[in-house]
């Protein structure tokens, strides 16, 4: 009988499934409601500075430096080492770990799919109190005492008896999370919830079930269609009352923030999530290129489409937060919330204030699920890829991928069911605060740059790009990678730790001592698995203690250089 084929290794059709690919899986959340919300909260103009600085010597550079990686290497985040740099092969592994936590942000895709089937109610559900979910203390948006009783409470003149909260919030913790007491209660499981968690990972299934066969066919829409509600939302939110004063405080420059380290730290943080550094998915993607694509040109471009959404997303959000400051005559900052509560509270708001609310809720809750859908689909690929990649035997046959990625969604939403109970937020918040927090990304970048700068080699690295694009890259892109792009990381990682507070809830809850031990076993579990590896390649080394050392040095040509240059001081 004769052997089963094996499959050989995919490549993208044309440049444009590549491209819309890699913009889908970089654009997401952070560009709608985290850039826009750390610009007006860390300076607004003068946020900027800081923001192009991390991005032109950091974020641009590594950017390039994964997605040639990829397309140099063919293979994808832990294989690709192992043409690069043996000992950098935990990096790979450090990936996997971090893209396993952020399978987290399923459940916000799930969250948008329970406020899209909401939106198609009359009124919407946010908007009123006589649902079965309000309390005696909510407040509807049309209230004529909801201004003067909201800046009552923001300014803290309540006691517990007298707190009132919008219908809006109520909706959102009430209905939508059942919010329990704290993580420790976790509470019962809402199954409208298990539903929607459901059909957000069948959707992410067959979106990358054929790999990049079906991938390259679903980012024509998935990576497109956002673009094309946020030109709407742009359009209506300038149109709106208001809209000025919310552009006003989105982009006023306060020059003296610029002194706080917390603002260098949080544009620092904000480039390496926007532009998916250390995640594994620019390498994936760069791997299915043919070998002669030019990844220099297109990694610049894709790093202005990244900025420049980022910037334009501001004037749709701000837009309309500075219209729900308008219709309340309240200063825009009582409205400003970041990460969920810009997308499942304020945003909502707006849109019920609204002519057509129904249409305006269902376009921003559209634009959501897509920008989800093309960023967890990447992380969802780069685990396969690299699955496969490391046994290409046995998981190129027909029908292995498929039952892999089966198996492993179902196992994930299994998992994630306890993201759906009345305790789910507190978990998803210790998961989003530590398991992939800005320290791991700054230390696997870091690691990234010594591998291939001074290991594999620079002048290498720029010498396999010109052989794949014709094309030298310029000199500060060597420079970021040798010196400039890990002394910055260096320092943003020490800094971390020197401005590190722990994780707080907006509701008052404090989270107990185990679950900050918890938190940060999560976030060394990738840092620590760099040197583990390393160590664990070093022992395997067969030799003499002194055939060790040889291999260690020819890891990292320049060190070695260096020690024979010393001998003839």
């Amino acid at each position: 009988q004769a052997p089963t084929k094996v499959q050989k290794r995919e490549q993208w059709r044309n440049k444009r499934e590549y491209f819309l690919a890699v913009a889908g899986s970089v654009v997401g959340f952070g560009n709608v409601w985290r850039f826009p919300y750390l610009c007006y909260k860390n300076g607004g103009g003068a946020f900027l500075l800081p923001y192009c600085f991390f991005a032109v010597l950091v974020g641009v550079p590594v950017f390039l430096l994964e997605s040639a990686i990829g397309q140099y290497t063919q293979e994808s985040t832990i294989t690709c080492w192992r043409k690069i740099c043996p000992l950098g092969e935990g990096i790979g592994y450090a990936i996997i770990v971090i893209q396993l936590f952020s399978r987290l942000y399923t459940i916000i895709m799930a969250w948008s799919l329970f406020y899209l089937g909401s939106s198609f109610s009359e009124p919407l559900p946010w908007a009123t109190c006589n649902n079965t979910w309000n309390t005696d203390r909510c407040v509807e948006l049309t209230s004529p005492n909801w201004t003067s009783e909201h800046n009552a409470n923001r300014a803290g003149n309540w006691t517990h008896e007298t707190v009132t909260k919008s219908s809006v919030s109520e909706f959102w913790e009430r209905r939508v999370l059942g919010m329990s007491a704290g993580l420790e209660e976790v509470g019962k499981v809402s199954w409208e919830l298990v539903l929607c968690l459901l059909a957000s990972w069948i959707g992410l299934y067959f979106c990358i079930w054929k790999g990049i066969r079906t991938t390259g066919k679903v980012v024509y829409f998935t990576a497109v269609f956002p673009y094309v509600m946020l030109a709407i939302l742009l359009v209506r939110g300038l149109t709106l009352p208001g809209a000025w004063q919310g552009l006003v405080f989105y982009l006023y420059p306060d020059p003296s923030r610029l002194l706080n380290l917390q603002v260098w730290m949080a544009a620092c943080s904000q480039v390496f999530f926007s532009y998916s550094l250390a995640a594994g998915s620019l390498t994936v993607m760069g791997s299915y290129n043919k070998a002669s694509n030019n990844i220099y040109k297109d990694s610049l471009w894709l790093c202005v489409l990244n900025s420049g959404t980022s910037f334009v997303a501001g004037f749709a959000v701000f837009s309309a937060l500075g219209f729900i400051a308008h219709q309340q005559g309240v200063p825009i900052d009582m409205v400003t919330e970041s990460g969920p509560g810009l997308a499942f509270i304020a945003y909502p708001q707006a849109a019920a204030m609204m002519p057509l609310p129904q249409l305006w809720a269902v376009c921003f809750f559209i634009m959501l699920i897509l920008l989800a859908v093309d960023t967890l689909f990447a992380g969802l690929e780069t685990i396969t890829s690299t699955v496969i990649d490391m046994f290409p035997h046995q998981m190129r046959r027909p029908w292995r991928r498929e039952l892999f990625l089966l198996f492993f969604c179902f196992s994930v939403f299994l998992i994630q069911l306890l993201l759906t109970t009345e305790g789910g937020i507190y978990q998803f918040q210790l998961i989003d605060y530590y398991g992939a927090n800005g320290a791991c990304l700054l230390f696997l970048c870091l690691a990234e740059c010594v591998a291939v700068s001074w290991a594999f080699g620079a002048d290498r690295m720029c010498d396999a790009i010109e052989e794949m694009v014709g094309q030298r890259p310029c000199l500060l892109f060597k420079l970021c990678w040798r010196y400039i792009s890990p002394l910055i990381c260096l320092v943003c990682f020490i800094c971390f730790f020197l401005d590190y507070q722990p994780l707080t809830s907006k509701w008052g809850y404090v989270y107990p001592a185990w679950a900050y031990g918890l938190g940060w076993a999560m976030a060394l579990s990738s840092i620590v698995l760099v040197p583990i590896c390393g160590v664990c390649k070093v022992c395997v080394t067969e030799g003499s203690l002194r055939q060790v050392g040889a291999f260690i040095l020819l890891q990292f040509p320049r060190v070695s250089l260096f020690f024979h240059d010393l001998q003839y001081i």
